[in-house]
Order: C-alpha cells, then sequence, then structure tokens
C-alpha cells in the first residue's frame, strides 16, 4: 500500500524522498524493520493472550528429557509469524504483481489449514487434531493452484539473453533497482512463456520440464503440465510436512526456516536483475525481484519469533506457522525456477522427513519378517523424527538445535555456489 502511495506523490507532487520507495532494497529493509516489530514487540503481547485463554501444549510422554517441563506453553505462536509475513507484504511490495499474490495465497491457504490443526488439538482437547487426510488434501489444493498458476498464468515468463550480448559486474550503478533492464546491460529477448528450471552442476543449467514430453510430437509445449503440475504439488506436500516435522525442539524450525529463507531472498533478486543474470549465467525472471519484499518479511518474522521461540521457549509456533513456513518456502523455490535445489537447500527437512519413512518402513519389514516385539526392540532409529533420535542418545536440545543449524548453514552456503559450480 505505501509503495502505491509514495508512488503517487513522487509522480504528482514530487514529493521529497518518496521516489526510495521505487527500490527493492528499500522495501526490502523497511519489511525486515516491520517485520522484526510486530514479532518481537506485539508478539509479546499475543503470546501473553495465549497464555491467559489457556492456549497451552499438551504434551506426549514420550521419554524426552524435560518434555514435561513444556507442558502448558502457549502454543499457536505461528500467528505470530503470519502476521509479521503479511503486515510487511501488504504494506511494502506490489500487490498487483502475481507471485506476491501467489505468495500471500500460499500464507494464508496453509496457516488456515495448520490454525484448524492447532484448534482441534487445544480447544476440542483432540490431541490427533485435524486428520492427516485432510492436511495433505490442503496442501495438494495448495499445489493445485500454485501449479495451475504458474503454467497458464500469461505474466508468468522468463526472457533469455540473446547471443553475444553481456555486461560486467562492475557495471552496476544500481543495486536497489532489481529486475529493470539498463542500458549499459545485457540484451533480452521478449518475454516468452516457458516451463523451464534452473539444474544444479550442469553446465547450462535450465531443464525443460516440456521436454520430457517431446515423443508426443509437434505441440507437446502445451501437455507440459501434465508434468508440471504434479511436480509443484509433491514439492509443496513434502517440503510443508517436512518443517512441519523439523518442528520438535525450541528453535530448530524457525532458524533452519530464517537460513533457508535468506538463500532464497538472494536467488530471487540474482534472478530478477538482468545484470546479475547475465554475470551469473542464469536464467532472467521478470517481476521476481519484487519477492525479495515478501521473502524479506518472511525472514524478519522468523528471527522476531525466534526470540521467544528458542530455548527455552516461551511459544510453539504449533502447525499454525510450521505447515505454512514449508510451504512458502516450497511455493517460493518453485516461483523463482529452483525447485530443483531443495534438496540441497531444504536439506534438514529432507532428512527430517525421510527419517520418519524409513523408520515407519523398516518397523513395517521387521514386523511382517520377525514379529513385532523384535521390530519394537530394533528400531532403525531411537525415535523419529531424527532430532529426536539425538535426544534419546543424550544430546542437550540445544546443541541439536545448534548442530543442524549450522548444518542449514553449509547447506544454504553450498547452494549458492552451484550457481557457478557447473
Amino acid at each position: 500500500m505505501f509503495y502505491y502511495l509514495f508512488q503517487y506523490l513522487h509522480s504528482a507532487f514530487d514529493f521529497p524522498g518518496a521516489g526510495v520507495f521505487q527500490y527493492i532494497s528499500f522495501r526490502a529493509a523497511m519489511a525486515v524493520m516491520v517485520s522484526l516489530l510486530i514479532s518481537m514487540v506485539f508478539g509479546k503481547r499475543i503470546i501473553e493472550l495465549l497464555r491467559r485463554k489457556q492456549v497451552g501444549e499438551t504434551i506426549r510422554d514420550l521419554g524426552l528429557e524435560g518434555e514435561q517441563k513444556k507442558a502448558g506453553t502457549p502454543t499457536m505462536g505461528g500467528l505470530i509469524i503470519l502476521s509479521a509475513i503479511l503486515i510487511p507484504t501488504l504494506c511494502f511490495a506490489k500487490l498487483h504483481n502475481v507471485y506476491v499474490i501467489l505468495m500471500l495465497i500460499s500464507t494464508l491457504w496453509l496457516g488456515a489449514i495448520g490454525f484448524i490443526d492447532d484448534y482441534i488439538k487445544v480447544f476440542k482437547k483432540d490431541k490427533k487434531g485435524l486428520a492427516a487426510k485432510f492436511k495433505v488434501l490442503g496442501q495438494i489444493g495448495l499445489g493445485l493452484i500454485v501449479g495451475i498458476t504458474l503454467f497458464f498464468n500469461e505474466n508468468v515468463v522468463i526472457k533469455q539473453k540473446i547471443s553475444g550480448s553481456s555486461t560486467d559486474i562492475g557495471m552496476i550503478t544500481d543495486l536497489g533497482n532489481a529486475g529493470k533492464d539498463t542500458q549499459k546491460g545485457p540484451v533480452y529477448s521478449e518475454a516468452e512463456k516457458s516451463m523451464k528450471t534452473t539444474i544444479p552442476f550442469v553446465k547450462n543449467n535450465e531443464f525443460d520440464y516440456s521436454k520430457i514430453l517431446s515423443f508426443l510430437g509437434e505441440g507437446y509445449e502445451k501437455y507440459a503440465w501434465i508434468i508440471f503440475i504434479p511436480m509443484v504439488i509433491i514439492i509443496v506436500v513434502f517440503v510443508s510436512n517436512g518443517a512441519n516435522l523439523t518442528d520438535g525442539i525450541d528453535g530448530l524450525a524457525t532458524g533452519t526456516s530464517a537460513i533457508i529463507g535468506v538463500t532464497l531472498g538472494i536467488l530471487a533478486y540474482v534472478s530478477g536483475n538482468t545484470i546479475f543474470a547475465d554475470y551469473l549465467n542464469i536464467m532472467y525472471i521478470p517481476d521476481t525481484g519484487e519477492l525479495v519484499i515478501f521473502m524479506a518479511a518472511f525472514v524478519g518474522g522468523c528471527v522476531g519469533f525466534l526470540w521467544y521461540n528458542s530455548f527455552p521457549a516461551q511459544a510453539f509456533m504449533g502447525d499454525t506457522g510450521s505447515l505454512a513456513l514449508g510451504g512458502i518456502i516450497a511455493v517460493f523455490a518453485v516461483a523463482i525456477r529452483k525447485e530443483l535445489l531443495i534438496p540441497i537447500l531444504c536439506g534438514v527437512f529432507i532428512v527430517e522427513n525421510c527419517s520418519v519413512i524409513a523408520q515407519v518402513a523398516y518397523f513395517k519389514y521387521q514386523k511382517k519378517k520377525r514379529g513385532l516385539e523384535y521390530a519394537r526392540e530394533h528400531r532403525l532409529f531411537k525415535m523419529a523424527p531424527l532430532h529426536h533420535h539425538y535426544q534419546k542418545t543424550g544430546f542437550h536440545e540445544a546443541k541439536i538445535v545448534a548442530r543442524f543449524w549450522i548444518i542449514g548453514l553449509m547447506l544454504a552456503v553450498m547452494t549458492i555456489v552451484t550457481l557457478k559450480l557447473r
């Protein structure tokens, strides 16, 4: 909203300082500050309100050290994160941008599913919460919306660099003006619809989903949705559930999401800037630079909530936050065509998810082969997800979180390095 207001003041009255709102770097900085303010200052009031309403966590007896001390800790703190994301985005982003609209819908959609789950657990006193099948159906629904929008919307395009045109990184004079062509920059073709995405560790690092259907003959490109939309659904479901499973000890999912968010923000910035896209020899995606404002609010919300969620936690985000965080990361990665980097960037989420799948599969295998008692005594992990395995091994949860963050940072650096490591 402020973007449109100050744009009008700048164009109509040449209002002093109003022109600064056209720069993505300035609006991203404002989004971070407002997001931190909301999550840290108003977050305390929300936590107190949740405590008065007795919106406390019900702890299952899992035999983990210190778990009973967490009983009654306010949950549904994801409301703080969602507020810290939505309000700055509405204030500082271009709200007519298709990518921003898609991210706002994704945030509200998965936040609502998580809220319903937490509501059933807290107020209906049903520890199981929303049935898993309904959660998955909701995630599939969002995947359909995202896939259909990105495939069919005419504003979702890329531009190809015309062969021979290039620039030098030293020519950059305005780092805030992301996504705008300059006379000194590279020359690009007209915007075109394409199902190309970035693939890591490959010299010409672009993969076209439609090529899988080339055997269909002429016009096969229009059927690429058969591959693309199911791919989007799988990514949304897997990453959203991965973040949900990771949210098991104080600060783990929040800090990991913040690290991933910073990385995605950098990738969005360079993908939406002609000069950086040319320098890094990556796909230029018009209008994705605007997503930096959304991701700045996302990171600010996570970091601000970490003030209360770090050990010992004063509030838990609940499914209201964890489902939304994972879904946001998945949709954002797809929007900037970096979804094939998710196995690297979201390695912590992936491992947590796979540890549960492996635990269940191994248990069923042993039960069928050697009986129930043997299967119970010879589990693959002491407990799943993986962070609980380390708790059972004797590690303090603060140490587990710190080490998972370090791994997350290493994976984030590796993700960015893939832009040049081919």
